[in-house]
């Protein structure tokens, strides 16, 4: 997919380190994704190296100017449903990229066969939570008091589902 202003395409072994950096400096904000500062480097490029080359997974990204501003996995389970999880930079939320990486991800994962995604997302993202939503997702559990943060905090989640068939 192509947007005047970035590009979402499946991620290449080139896309690694640029999609490391990104995921780096979102977990240090520490408040989007599961990941938390300090991210053992080494070990992220691993898993995004396996998943790249993986037939049960689809990483994409979205690249702006050679930079790339936002990254999307996408797990097929044996049972059919696409587990996600998806960041975006900073200075790029709320101009698309999410919204294109996701309706990417949904096109992958009907060709792939799904017949669901599934996501969790914090309660206090509602800028993901709406963007979910938009795209049909719909609520279908809590977790309360799931994960435990650095920091000791306990954290609950949103558990959110788009049927595809």
């Amino acid at each position: 997919m192509t947007n005047p202003l970035f590009t979402v395409r499946l991620a290449t072994l080139e896309d690694v380190d640029a999609a490391v950096a990104m995921l780096v400096e979102v977990a240090g904000e520490g408040r989007w994704i599961a990941t938390e500062a300090p991210v053992d480097v080494e070990r992220r490029r691993h898993r995004i190296v396996e998943d790249i080359e993986r037939e049960d997974a689809v990483i994409l990204v979205a690249e702006a100017a050679g930079q790339v501003v936002g990254e999307l996995g996408l797990h097929l389970a044996r049972y059919g449903v696409a587990e996600l999880g998806m960041a975006v930079a900073a200075g790029w939320r709320g101009r698309g990229v999410g919204s294109a990486l996701l309706a990417e991800a949904v096109d992958q994962a009907r060709k792939a066969g799904a017949h669901k995604v599934a996501l969790q997302v914090w309660p206090h993202n509602a800028a993901a939570i709406a963007l979910y939503e938009r795209f049909g997702f719909e609520r279908e559990g809590y977790l309360t008091r799931h994960y435990r943060r650095r920091s000791g905090e306990l954290w609950d989640a949103i558990i959110m589902g788009l049927r595809l068939d």
